[in-house]
């Protein structure tokens, strides 16, 4: 099943990683090839090929978007939902439950791909990918894991530059400094989390806010374990420091889950040395790449905002220039 559109021509691929099939959208765009490949990776959470998170409202994914956007450029792309995530993935729990792991990520997004350098239109020795948050580490550990087919570069979008649980309190910190005894509930945060972190029972206590309670216990749920003991303490800067291909990182100025100067910092103290890394940061882009026209100022650091993915919600125009110009230098 295909979709035909101004952009070029999207259909339904498949491969399989382990024993469960991950699903996804190649996009073709128009002409007669060979094009260059993006392989998008999404950021954390239930967040499918799309972009869209279950934990959002809207379905104007920044995902889709932007393999539109790559497609009149001239690009192909694949998208995909993570195994677990999307219209197959209640079925495919069963089979994932404690087997979560960051090596599996990195294995999804080597089966993509695989998949993509296979179709006869696409040149196999230019395929980048572009990742979005947690969806950056996984890019990097692909790329570090002596892979196959080496990507030609790497887009970070919203990198954390620190290690993904020091990012995690910095946002909660950030909105305990607006409540009441901000500091006593993250005491109590940051006992719960030393519990989880020594390979103990979590515990989060009754007196946090319910949805503290939830990300701590969200941690330690069977089915995200190891993955989350991983991703807690993964060092996205120490993976810069080590890769060789060519690297754009993105964090734009609006972004309120990471931020341009306490993680841009130790992302650019990684890459000295390394002329291949080149850094932006857009005035008005988010953290999933859209536009942002408030001021920073009425944007509250460490807040998923609903507005995400709202119908009138665009690609940040100023980014996405700058994101087609890198990769059109390197096709």
């Amino acid at each position: 099943m295909s979709d035909s559109g101004s952009f070029g021509d999207s259909s339904e691929i498949t491969w399989a990683v382990d024993s469960v099939t991950v699903y996804g959208t190649l996009v073709r765009p128009v002409g007669e090839g060979p094009f260059p490949a993006v392989v998008l990776v999404a950021g954390s959470g239930p967040t499918d090929r799309d972009w869209n998170s279950a934990l959002l409202p809207g379905s104007n994914g920044s995902g889709r978007l932007i393999a539109e956007q790559l497609a009149r450029a001239g690009f192909a792309s694949v998208r995909y939902d993570k195994r677990g995530i999307g219209p197959h993935g209640r079925e495919q729990l069963p089979e994932l439950l404690g087997k979560v792991t960051m090596a599996g990520f990195a294995d999804e997004l080597a089966g993509a791909v695989r998949a993509v350098a296979d179709q006869e239109f696409v040149r196999g020795d230019r395929i980048f990918a572009l990742g979005n948050s947690e969806g950056t580490l996984h890019a990097l550990n692909y790329q570090l894991g002596k892979p196959a087919i080496p990507l030609t570069g790497l887009v970070l979008v919203s990198p954390p530059g620190r290690a993904v649980g020091t990012v995690a309190r910095w946002q909660l910190a950030a909105q305990a400094a607006t409540v009441p005894e901000g500091d006593a509930m993250l005491a109590l945060y940051d006992a719960a989390v030393a519990r989880f972190q020594a390979g103990e029972p979590a515990a989060p206590d009754p007196a946090l806010p319910e949805g503290v309670r939830q990300l701590v216990g969200s941690l330690e749920t069977p089915f995200n374990l190891p993955f989350t003991r991983e991703l807690w303490t993964a060092d996205p800067s120490e993976l810069l420091g080590r890769v060789d291909a060519p690297v754009l990182i993105v964090i734009g100025d609006k972004d309120v889950q990471v931020d341009r100067v306490a993680d841009g910092g130790p992302l650019q103290h990684a890459a000295e040395g390394h002329p291949n890394v080149s850094f932006l940061f857009p005035e008005n882009m988010n953290h999933i790449l859209k536009q942002e026209l408030r001021p920073r100022s009425e944007l509250t650091p460490g807040a998923v905002t609903t507005s995400y993915n709202s119908p009138d919600a665009i690609l940040d125009p100023e980014a996405m220039a700058d994101i087609l110009a890198w990769l059109d230098a390197r096709r």
